[in-house]
């Protein structure tokens, strides 16, 4: 099981290579969004705002989110180190269940080439 600092790094990694991002993915990747990532596992929420091609002020506190972010992810901290290092297909996952991501429709479709 992935522990906290395990997730932090893997949301700093993922915020790193948003700002190396390229062509559509890096108009996507600038986006000014709140982000809410929840570890269920260990009932752990990451926040932060998605601003210039990174997550700025990644906080966590435990449980569910406290408000509604307007990009919100759910799922396994295991997951996440997985799709982070590449060996989890976004897609397949978010097909399946195992990842959760809810955002407005002209959110999910400007993120869809970051995915």
């Amino acid at each position: 099981m992935a522990t906290p600092l395990e997730c932090r790094e893997a949301l700093t990694t993922f915020s790193e290579n948003l700002g190396k991002a390229t062509g559509n993915a890096r108009a996507a990747a600038q986006l000014d969004r709140s982000l809410s990532c929840w570890i269920s596992d260990l009932d752990l929420t990451f926040t932060g705002q998605l601003r210039g091609g990174r997550i700025e002020g990644l906080d966590e506190a435990p449980g569910k989110p406290a408000t509604k972010a307007q990009i919100r992810l759910a799922l396994s901290g295991d997951d996440l180190l997985a799709l982070v290092a590449g060996r989890l297909n976004f897609a397949k996952a978010w097909g399946s269940g195992r990842v959760k991501l809810e955002a407005s429709i002209l959110d999910l479709l400007k993120l869809r080439s970051l995915l």
